[in-house]
């Protein structure tokens, strides 16, 4: 196993708010709290240990033993959930959508990632414990983004019908998912793993949270991570001051609007806050709640109630209130003893926009982290790109850009375009000294002739790039070939293929390479060799 580091910049595929956080850009500074380093955490342990209250401990104690109450918990999971109530164990949280099946690569890297995490920082503070989280998103209700996955170019898909949170939705019809998807497999040790892991979550469990939480407890329960539900009345009831903040001041929306105005000066804004961030929760349904004429209403129903009373149903039933994207990281930080969320680009960018509504409601900010990003190659494509003269960093270049690049190192023509542009605008760069000092006639017929000559330059260089594809054809196509295989559709690999393709390949053995390969704070891109 070989692994490579790519800074994060390098590979084309990450956002300018997320390179501007990875390099402490000092115009995306005032939207985070502490940096992902060592002094960062040690701020953050600070913070949070002063304001996190032992009753709040107990309760995610008790509400975490009864989620696991029917699963066969791990001995380290088990620990870590028991020592949650000591005031020196902190968590550090993932999050992730119920996909089928664990949906995209990516799900893997965000929990090992958190994993990894946990304990390196249990080396570097030896005199607190730290505890990895995987969040279930089990209220979503977007049931399209998550009931599918790609198998070897295919798609493996649930179709029934949608509606309410998706953890609770029965797991009734998947046999008919699993059948087709087990006519894939083959029948090697790896493929029974991944049968047996499929059939054994989806239809020996009733629900989709239950299913998710035992497909990740026998991939990662050995490791100790700990999986909560946030659908949780216990839990909620801890979040009970903040919904009814939310319900009679709408703090969320006048918050996240005013860093909005400071944000969008130079970033792009992942999500608008509505009046009210919270929806009310049905078996059914999941619908927002809307404020009008002193009235509250839930969107798309016929219920209703009056300030009282909705304040009642908070405390009566604490259970029915969801918080949106907007609140639900506050959610996480009330109820959790958190340090940091990992996630992906797009978390990160929405996170971003929530200090300033955390500093409000008086909760502290955890740290952000952009969490590992891998792409996987074989030792038959790395052998691939060698013979191609292509490096490791190039592989993420543009497709036209690299085959450009490559097209013209093997052309025995040798002819330097830019550097003759360069040239030629050196020569009308003189050219305009001397027409500034004549009429505005010359001046424009100088910039004319400059703009005519290089458009033509510029069209010779792309005639001949042209027609050395052409008579390379052979090498284009490898390249062509060989990128579209590990970059499918031209994007990370992380966001398109299902983790069953490495596991039917190498067994448990990719699940360690990754758990070696995966250095959370090193904040580069990993390629990882097999």
């Amino acid at each position: 196993m070989n692994i490579t580091h790519i800074p994060f910049k390098k590979t084309g595929f990450f956002s300018k708010t997320m390179l501007d956080y990875l390099e402490k850009n000092e115009a995306i500074q005032p939207f985070y709290n502490n940096f992902p380093h060592i002094s960062g955490f040690h701020n953050q342990i600070e913070e949070k240990q002063k304001l996190f209250r032992l009753q709040s401990r107990l309760v995610l104690v008790d509400a975490l033993k009864s989620q696991y109450k029917n699963f066969n918990i791990s001995k380290k999971t088990s620990e870590y959930i028991e020592i949650l109530k000591k005031q020196n164990t902190f968590t550090v949280t993932t999050g992730h959508q119920l996909n089928l099946f664990t949906g995209p690569l990516y799900f893997l890297y965000k929990i090992i990632s958190t994993i990894n995490l946990c304990e390196e920082l249990s080396e570097k503070f030896p005199e607190q414990n730290f505890v990895p989280i995987y969040w279930m998103a089990t209220e979503d209700h977007d049931f399209e983004e998550i009931n599918y996955f790609n198998f070897e170019g295919k798609k493996v898909q649930w179709n029934r019908k949608d509606g309410g949170p998706v953890g609770r939705f029965s797991t009734e019809g998947l046999e008919d998912v699993f059948n087709v998807f087990s006519n894939h497999l083959g029948s090697s040790k790896n493929a029974e793993f991944i049968r047996k892991l499929f059939s054994d979550g989806y239809l020996k469990h009733k629900n989709l949270a239950d299913a998710t939480r035992y497909i990740a407890n026998e991939l990662f329960g050995e490791f100790g991570l700990v999986i909560l539900d946030g659908d949780d009345a216990d839990l909620k009831q801890l979040f009970n001051p903040i919904v009814k903040d939310e319900l009679e001041n709408q703090t969320s929306f006048n918050a996240v609007s005013k860093t909005i105005k400071d944000l969008e000066k130079n970033y792009k804004i992942q999500v608008t806050p509505r009046e009210l961030n919270l929806f009310y929760l049905g078996d059914e349904f999941r619908e927002r709640i809307i404020f009008e004429d002193g009235i509250y209403k839930v969107n798309n129903t016929k219920i209703t109630f009056s300030k009282a009373e909705i304040l009642k149903e908070v405390d009566n039933n604490p259970k029915a209130f969801s918080p949106n994207v907007i609140m639900r990281p506050l959610y996480q930080e009330v109820i959790l003893p958190n340090l940091c969320y990992l996630g992906g680009g797009g978390e990160m960018a929405y996170w971003l926009e929530l200090k300033n509504y955390f500093d409000e409601v008086q909760i502290p900010f955890p740290i952000l982290l952009l969490r590992n990003s891998v792409q996987v190659v074989s030792e038959k494509q790395v052998n691939k790109l060698g013979k191609l003269n292509i490096s490791l960093e190039e592989l993420f270049l543009k497709q036209y850009d690299l085959l450009s690049k490559k097209v013209i190192e093997n052309s025995e023509i040798k002819v330097n375009f830019d550097a003759k542009i360069q040239f030629l605008e050196k020569q009308f760069s003189e050219l305009k000294e001397i027409a500034q000092k004549t009429d505005v006639s010359f001046v424009n017929a100088v910039n004319a002739q400059e703009r005519k000559q290089l458009k033509g330059l510029q069209n010779l260089q792309k005639r001949l790039l042209k027609a050395e594809k052409k008579r390379q054809k052979d090498v284009v196509d490898r390249i062509t070939q060989l990128q579209n295989e590990i970059l499918p559709n031209q994007s990370l690999e992380e966001r398109q293929r299902n983790f069953s393709e490495y596991y039917l390949a190498y067994g448990s053995s990719f699940i360690k390479a990754l758990k070696g390969a995966l250095k959370p704070l090193q904040l580069e891109f990993t390629v990882l060799e097999l």
